[in-house]
């Protein structure tokens, strides 16, 4: 079985607009990053609540937070950073979701031991408040590459990872080398494809991620999540999470529109690989 997810963020700024896109397009999970103009990580428990119940009042679970931890340079304040991550564990409870996604650190290529030490302290903080962290691969931080995650795996116990394929195609990695390494070490996959030669974001099957491979990949048993993180449009929060310009080949009328190419694209893939939709699902 396979389920979908979303950062529905790129689909509307406010909850309800999140929500909206979610329903339309039978999509049973968030991934929840920012609500309204709030990144995740700067909710107040209060608030989280509240979104807690209007994602009840609507049939929508949390999948994962998407939260920015392990997005600080080096030399920034690592006790500061690790106190709004037992903030976000708090948060993430309250939304009864055991996973955060999180990062390696920028300016941390020359400093290995320091972010596996500083990996290290945050998987205790996550362990001692009950949740799993789950490291993306993303440009310019430490474990960007195939190399240095694997150097990840074998020096930080307990830490958890999500695959995404575009962020790999960035920093000059072969989607068939990346899954061959990694597939099967992989808690869940984000679904963004680019175009490798020119660095432009389009809807999943448009690009060079071999997504269509990452699916067949699963194994048949279990169930398996595929967040969509389109990227597609602008939308608002981008700015506060990427440092870089947004290249796209396609054009849309909205965010809306965006968004349900996303899925589209996503769908038609797993269609193509025998899968059907039913009960929330995808089912071979």
């Amino acid at each position: 079985m396979i389920r979908l997810s979303a950062f529905a963020d790129e689909a509307g700024k406010e909850l309800s607009a999140q929500i909206a896109a979610l329903k339309r397009n039978g999509i049973p999970y968030i991934e929840v990053r920012f609500i309204g103009s709030k990144n995740i990580a700067t909710l107040t428990l209060e608030e989280a609540k509240e979104v807690k119940a209007e994602l009840d009042a609507n049939g929508i679970k949390v999948w994962s937070i998407g939260s920015p931890m392990g997005k600080m340079k080096m030399g920034d304040d690592f006790d500061l950073h690790c106190e709004t991550l037992r903030h976000v564990c708090r948060i993430a409870k309250i939304l009864e979701t055991d996973k955060i996604r999180m990062f390696s650190f920028y300016d941390a290529y020359d400093c290995e031991e320091k972010v596996f030490e500083y990996l290290r302290r945050m998987v205790k903080i996550a362990t001692e408040e009950g949740v799993c962290l789950y490291h993306e691969n993303e440009k310019d931080i430490y474990g960007d590459n195939v190399a240095r995650i694997l150097r990840i795996m074998e020096n930080v116990e307990g830490l958890k990872y999500v695959y995404d394929p575009a962020n790999f195609l960035e920093v000059g990695e072969n989607a068939d080398d990346s899954l061959d390494a990694l597939h099967a070490k992989m808690g869940y996959f984000h679904i963004k494809d680019v175009i490798a030669e020119t660095h432009e974001i389009v809807p999943a099957g448009y690009g060079d991620g071999k997504i269509d491979r990452l699916i067949r990949m699963l194994p048949d048993e279990g169930e398996w999540v595929l967040t969509l993180e389109p990227h597609l449009a602008l939308f608002e929060g981008y700015a506060a999470i990427d440092n870089t310009v947004m290249k796209n080949k396609f054009t849309f009328k909205d965010n809306n529109e965006s968004f349900d190419a996303a899925v589209t694209a996503l769908k038609k893939i797993l269609t193509a690989e025998g899968y059907k939709e039913t009960n929330g699902g995808f089912e071979k």
